[in-house]
């Protein structure tokens, strides 16, 4: 598998040891906890696993766990039948596990999944059967889940905040994404190929990285990793 799969750009000794147990996880139907620091880019390398996966012609059906009000995260993660409560759509819907059917679901932020929701998470991951709001019908689900996080899950079980169980659930294979200043080797590829990337989208002037642009790059310690990279080049690129 190539080290630039799904947009990753990296050749560092860190990147690659992530991929050789991608490239060993991806056949199966493990569930994997991929986790690393805000800006890490955790999402691309779970869509790397499951364009490497049997399932890659299959849905990919991404959930941000922080984005859902708390309200509705059983409706949106489980479906409901019409009728089931106030405000239900006539002919009811399908949830996200439905959506992910024969692919990939992506539990995004899993350490922000409100408490009430993580048994029926945990049970999914134990039965595989699914059962809509409202409904007593068994729901045969073929999916693999991936979550990631940028939280310390084992912290937030000592302090209360996760289920222990549902935490050993989903961390069978855990991928931890390397912050940047742990991949130096990786930051001027990075910045080079976004800048490519702005410069097929704005009219900048900017067409390479400096060799003192490149110390600096190299010297700062990058707090909010590629996502604060790409800051900085698009801030370049502008002024």
């Amino acid at each position: 598998m190539e080290l630039k799969s799904n947009g990753i750009i990296g050749q560092s000794a860190s990147l690659a040891g992530v991929f050789k147990i991608l490239g060993k996880v991806a056949p199966t139907d493990s569930t994997v906890l991929v986790t690393g620091e805000s800006g890490t880019g955790k999402e691309l390398l779970v869509r790397a696993l499951h364009a490497a996966s049997p399932r890659a012609d299959r849905p990919f059906v991404p959930v941000n766990c922080g984005a859902i009000p708390e309200n509705l995260a059983e409706s949106e993660l489980f479906g409901y039948e019409e009728g089931s409560f106030t405000g239900a759509k006539k002919g009811g819907k399908i949830g996200k596990l439905e959506m992910a059917q024969g692919g990939t679901l992506f539990l995004d932020e899993i350490g922000e999944m409100p408490l009430f929701a993580q048994p029926k998470l945990l049970r999914i991951l134990q039965e595989y059967e699914l059962e809509r709001i409202g409904s007593s019908k068994k729901i045969h689900l073929d999916i693999r889940i991936i979550a990631a996080t940028n939280r310390d899950l084992a912290e937030m079980v000592d302090e209360g905040r996760f289920r222990s169980d549902l935490y050993y659930r989903i961390n069978v294979i855990n991928l931890e994404l390397p912050p940047l200043r742990a991949r130096r080797d990786d930051i001027i590829p990075l910045a080079e190929n976004y800048l490519k990337k702005l410069k097929m989208k704005m009219n900048t002037p900017l067409t390479s990285i400096s060799p003192e642009a490149c110390e600096e790059l190299l010297d700062y310690d990058w707090p909010g990793n590629i996502r604060q990279l790409q800051n900085v080049v698009e801030y370049a690129a502008n002024l």
